[in-house]
């Protein structure tokens, strides 16, 4: 029965948890501060440590420090509140397990202390890195070589890469490593703003600026100040929008909508991409000066199908994360189910490969996952369309092309959201690529 050092000055919520635990059959004892907590690690042993991070008499990374200076591995997994998170991010790299976020959501931290009573001997201090698993494959090396060069730096970022190889994953691991980290990392899709609304998000508006504008509202520009700004799928900003990010970067200036207030901002811009941004220039879609003001330092995120023997790391990976989740004991994978995912060419990169691996242990009762628990439709591209396949949908001919996009149309009714999703694009990738093959629009 594993045992676990709750450290929580709340009463009212050391209660609750201690209660929570002790249904689920774990044993607990409890300090309300770093002191108490100190001397019960020096005099006993624990399987997990559960901390606040703010105490009356310092924190729980405090502890954590003491812990492991004295040797102790202990997983530690720290309880903090949303405006603490970025330190608590930080302070895993140092060897802290995870975090939850108060108020606790119990399914969450069930499974977090689940997770962190499966993990490895040894590896409690090892850097999580925020989930951006790390692979050890020569693509990979050099991945993380550029992210350590570039991060110290305030250069902007140009991150370039399929959908799913984990851009933003990436994104987040340079603003950690980087002098801005205790300062606020702020993402946004750019490609599910509207032309309305894209303004109102980066540069904040006043009350009555537009219809439904009912109070002042701050753009990210403004809530990221001192810190680091995510802009995904940069691509799909319209010319107005580009040409205000540009001045916003020139100027260090944003103006909210409808004010005449000029705003003083520091933002590092990191902006994302599954298409190379400079054939959106050739073709007149997005501003060469924006472009080259953004393309001081790329990045190239290869492929899961470039990353040679990383995938045995991936896979062995998120088997242990789907165990935890989904309360299963799946402890290997069949030989012929392995062949079938190693020769696979994972269009969807990681994301993907994260699917398809939680989707066999949800139907594995046993310890080995078979052929049966993969997708069909992956059985039916690796085994009749392997030409297809193993280039992705961006290369494949015209003819393969069209023919796989009006397949995947039909299957889901010709659900554009959700084809795009399975063909791992964008929706404007697939509505562009619709019109280019005459798929007329048959239904919503």
């Amino acid at each position: 029965m594993a045992k676990i050092l709750i450290v929580e000055d709340d009463t009212t919520l050391l209660q609750i948890l201690e209660s929570f635990l002790h249904r689920k059959g774990y044993t607990t004892e409890n300090a309300g501060n770093v002191k108490t907590a100190t001397k019960l690690l020096s005099q006993n042993t624990y399987d997990v440590l559960l901390l606040d991070y703010r105490l009356p008499d310092g924190n729980g990374l405090e502890i954590l420090a003491n812990s492991r200076q004295n040797g102790n591995e202990t997983p530690a997994i720290i309880m903090t509140s949303f405006d603490d998170v970025r330190t608590a991010v930080r302070a895993m790299q140092s060897g802290a397990f995870d975090y939850v976020i108060k108020p606790v959501n119990p399914d969450e931290l069930l499974a977090t202390i689940k997770s962190a009573l499966t993990q490895p001997q040894g590896a409690a201090h090892q850097p999580k890195e925020n989930g951006f698993i790390a692979g050890t494959s020569e693509a990979s090396d050099k991945l993380y070589e550029y992210i350590d060069l570039v991060a110290p730096t305030d250069l902007a970022v140009i991150i370039q890469g399929e959908s799913g190889t984990g851009k933003e994953h990436a994104a987040k691991f340079i603003h950690e490593k980087s002098k801005r980290a205790e300062k606020p990392f702020m993402a946004v899709d750019c490609g599910a703003l509207s032309n309305d609304l894209a303004a109102s998000e980066l540069f904040g508006h006043v009350k009555g600026a537009f219809t439904g504008a009912l109070q002042d509202k701050k753009g990210l520009f403004e809530v990221a100040d001192g810190g680091t700004l995510f802009l995904d799928e940069i691509g799909n900003l319209n010319y107005e929008i580009q040409v205000k990010l540009l001045r916003a970067l020139q100027e260090k200036t944003i103006q909210p909508m409808g004010s005449t207030r000029q705003i003083k901002t520091n933002v590092r811009i990191i902006a994302a991409t599954n298409d190379d941004l400079i054939n959106s220039v050739n073709n007149g879609s997005f501003r060469q000066d924006l472009y080259h003001r953004l393309n001081e330092f790329k990045i190239q995120i290869p492929p899961l199908r470039q990353r040679d023997n990383d995938i045995v790391l991936f896979i062995d990976h998120f088997i242990k994360l789907a165990n935890v989740e989904l309360e299963r004991n799946v402890k290997t994978i069949s030989a012929e189910a392995r062949k079938i995912l190693l020769n696979y060419d994972w269009p969807g990169n990681l994301r993907e490969l994260k699917n398809v691996i939680k989707r066999m242990v949800l139907l594995t009762k046993g310890e080995e996952a078979e052929v049966e628990a993969l997708p069909e439709e992956m059985l039916f591209y690796t085994n009749d369309q392997p030409q297809a396949q193993s280039s992705g949908l961006r290369s494949v001919n015209e003819a393969n092309e069209r023919a796989l996009i009006e397949k995947t149309l039909k299957e889901v009714k010709y659900n554009k959201s959700k084809a795009a999703r399975v063909l791992n694009i964008d929706r404007k990738t697939l509505y562009n690529k619709m019109e280019r093959y005459g798929l007329g629009d048959t239904a919503d």
